[in-house]
């Protein structure tokens, strides 16, 4: 029997309607939907334990967006073929899937809760990740499990002028803005993107653009969970015990000190020492017991006072942890060409945060190959972060790359990209790794700080300088007071209600990446926060340009070398050589890398090497190969034996032009064995001599520049003597 899905249909007016439906796929799942746009399918699910775990103080959500190659037709790669854990796409999507997500749920909900987005039918024009919020949200539109929402996201491009929202994959390509935005139909929730040095004003009209559409895909998911019965309500559950009492004593006897101890300018483990102090005198007041019993009440009631403390004096006082105003940015120091044997080196320090960052420039070899289901293609660039545990004065296993890592590199590559040279100015594949030293607040705009600073020293011509600043929020929503805080500490961070990293040049915004621990941001809120955030971003690019403001004008000198040039298509065979023979032995005589690719039907060659003697060698090779040079009659040449005959030797006239050198033409006297004579390899100079009219081979000679014998005197017989 056949099941009828209930469906919902979302039109943008760009004639391709977005479908929601349910109660076909999944039903075993607490919630489950398709979306689909074009031949674009997500199936998105929701479960969530009924029960959470005992002593459990926060929401355990884990969301996972992947990616199945069957939906575009293709066997995964790899020896097991099959999909493996995911590639760092598919963490990007779940990551944007997640920050919109979390700040919706009720705050005392602690049930495991997972969402599952998969991607099971791919086209190659409408994209996957602006419809992956919406798919999870609808997910838990339909389901019972308690959630502060809808949510959507969608992505808006400016494209020519206009803000496009989801525009396709072919068309976001001449994009100068990239935003994806998730909201409420109230307010913003998330934002992540990059730009093309644009104004705070435009960021501000594309997010605008967004929420209107996030609007129309909240009101479909409401009609959706009506239309299916979904929309009573939620399920009852209590993960927070409750003592009053504790509480109020907590408050009582805990507040002020940590009040004052926050008031009082101190580095961050000097002011963590103070305020557990303050928490192990209050507890110590309790018996054993007590503790035992009392442990979860104990710990969250502390945490929260502490919290409501610095917010408060915040708010009303005006001063932060370290004792600065909401606006001043911490003292910044940088250094550039720190590591002698790299190709780039620089260290930023802000605060107490510090990110040592590193450039290694390769060649097309090094390019790295995403083999995504919806997109396969070369990055030149890459930006890797590692965040060690010593950063935080921790001591705790280090293990694989973690989904923050991925994530905060991600933001550094994008806030840099927009300033990276073009290929026909720099011809590199480009590394930057930045290791972060100490972390104390936003670690990723130190990274792109340190970015800046070590793509300058190692030469790369990039086209503007970027600088990037992590702005917070404290609000309070009974008087409707809130500060914008520039340049957070991580308790900032962790105790506050926003963390907003925007990047930029001097021009404009670069990328930015916005999450809320609220339910929602008013754009009052968000365009004061972008304006304090230029003031601060600006002072920044200041600091650091002082240190380095142009790119050097070379690369450093144990820097490779590259020469890309390009030749006729039909070359391209010849210089590969049949099963690669030909460039081959070019890269093992000469040590330069090759590397040949064909680019808008023409073949274009990348020769790199760290030594200009053997680059020149290379290009020489590659070039005679392709435009011979004439061997003229009569002339003088020296080359390489390459093959020994019974009948004579084979020797290289020019790169790609061979002569035999006839078993008669080695010397003037008679040679019965012509490996007693040369060897294979041995340089031998040579006359050409002509064209063999039989079949045009060059005839060339060896013996006529040796000194020709001279033949032996006639004797005649003694005449007798007379006697």
């Amino acid at each position: 029997m056949k099941v009828e899905a209930i469906t919902m249909t979302i039109d943008h007016g760009d004639n391709r309607p977005i479908t929601i439906e349910t109660g076909k796929l999944a039903k075993q799942a607490h919630g489950s939907v398709v979306v689909r746009q074009g031949d674009t399918m997500l199936l998105a699910t929701v479960v969530s334990n009924y029960d959470a775990k005992e002593g459990m103080d926060f929401l355990p959500l884990t969301v996972e967006y992947r990616e199945k190659y069957a939906a575009a037709g293709r066997f995964p790669g790899g020896y097991f073929k099959r999909e493996a854990r995911p590639y760092d796409d598919e963490i990007l999507v779940s990551r944007l899937i997640d920050r919109a997500l979390r700040p919706m749920f009720p705050e005392d909900y602690h049930s495991d809760t997972q969402v599952v987005v998969s991607l099971i039918s791919v086209d190659k024009e409408n994209m996957s990740d602006s419809l992956a919020g919406l798919a999870a949200s609808a997910a838990i539109a339909v389901s019972d499990i308690p959630f502060n929402g809808p949510i959507s996201e969608v992505r808006v491009a400016r494209i020519n002028g206009e803000l496009i929202v989801n525009p396709t994959r072919s068309a976001l390509a001449h994009a100068d803005i990239d935003l994806i935005v998730a909201g409420s139909a109230d307010s913003i929730v998330m934002v992540e993107g990059e730009m093309k040095e644009v104004s705070e004003a435009e960021m501000v009209a594309a997010i605008e653009v967004a929420h209107a559409a996030i609007k129309m895909q909240c009101q479909a998911q409401v009609d959706l969970a009506a239309k299916a019965g979904k929309n009573g309500p939620k399920r009852e559950y209590c993960h927070e015990p409750k003592d009053e009492e504790l509480k109020a004593r907590v408050w009582n006897e805990c507040y002020q000190k940590f009040y004052d101890a926050a008031k009082k300018p101190s580095e961050k483990h000097e002011r963590s020492e103070t305020f557990h102090q303050i928490e192990t005198d209050f507890i110590a007041q309790f018996s054993d017991e007590e503790k035992k019993e009392k442990a979860f009440l104990l710990k969250k009631y502390t945490h929260d006072c502490l919290k409501d403390a610095m917010r408060n004096m915040i708010l009303i006082d005006g001063v932060r942890l370290d004792g600065r105003n909401t606006r001043t940015i911490r003292p910044i120091w940088s250094e550039v060409d720190y590591l002698p044997g790299t190709h780039g080196s620089a260290v930023f320090t802000r605060g107490e945060t510090q990110s040592l960052t590193t450039l290694t420039l390769g060649t097309k070899l090094d390019e790295q190959l995403i083999d995504g289901v919806s997109e396969v293609r070369y990055d030149k660039f890459l930006l890797h972060y590692n965040f060690p545990p010593f950063s935080t004065g921790e001591a705790r296993p280090i293990r694989s790359t973690g989904r923050r890592e991925i994530g905060h590199g991600n933001l550094a590559l994008r806030a840099l990209k927009p300033v990276m040279p073009k290929s026909e100015v720099c011809p590199y594949s480009i590394r930057i790794v930045s290791d972060i030293l100490e972390s104390n607040g936003s670690s990723s705009m130190a990274t792109v700080c340190a970015g800046t600073l070590a793509l300058m020293d190692g030469g790369v011509p990039i086209t503007a300088p970027v600088s990037g600043i992590a702005m917070g929020l404290i609000t309070n929503e009974s008087n409707g007071k809130y500060a914008v805080l520039s340049d957070i500490l991580g308790d900032e961070d962790h105790l506050g209600d926003m963390d907003f990293k925007v990047t930029g040049t001097s021009k404009g915004i670069t990328a930015c990446q916005m999450d809320i621990k609220i339910k929602g941001l008013s754009m009052q809120v968000l365009t004061e926060a972008l304006d304090q955030a230029k003031e601060g971003r600006l002072h920044i690019l200041g600091e650091i340009t002082k240190t380095l403001s142009a790119p050097r004008e070379d690369y450093k000198p144990h820097a490779p070398r590259i020469v890309s040039f390009e030749i006729p298509s039909d070359m391209i065979g010849p210089v590969i050589g049949p099963g690669g023979k030909v460039i081959q032995e070019i890269q093992k005589t000469t040590g330069a890398s090759i590397s040949i690719d064909e680019k808008d039907g023409k073949g274009v060659v990348e020769i790199a090497s760290a030594d200009k003697a053997s680059l020149d060698a290379a290009v020489n090779r590659v070039k005679s190969i392709v435009w011979p040079p004439q061997v003229e009659i009569g002339e003088i040449y020296e080359g390489p034996v390459k093959t020994i005959q019974p009948f004579g030797a084979f020797v290289e006239i020019l790169p790609g032009v061979d002569g035999l050198i006839h078993v008669s033409e080695l010397e003037w006297n008679r040679v019965d064995d012509v490996s007693k004579v040369l060897k294979v390899g041995d340089m031998v100079k040579f006359k050409v001599l002509g064209r063999d009219p039989k079949n045009n081979k060059l005839k060339l000679s060896r013996k006529v520049l040796l000194p020709k014998p001279e033949k032996a005197a006639e004797t005649k017989p003694e005449a007798p003597s007379e006697a």
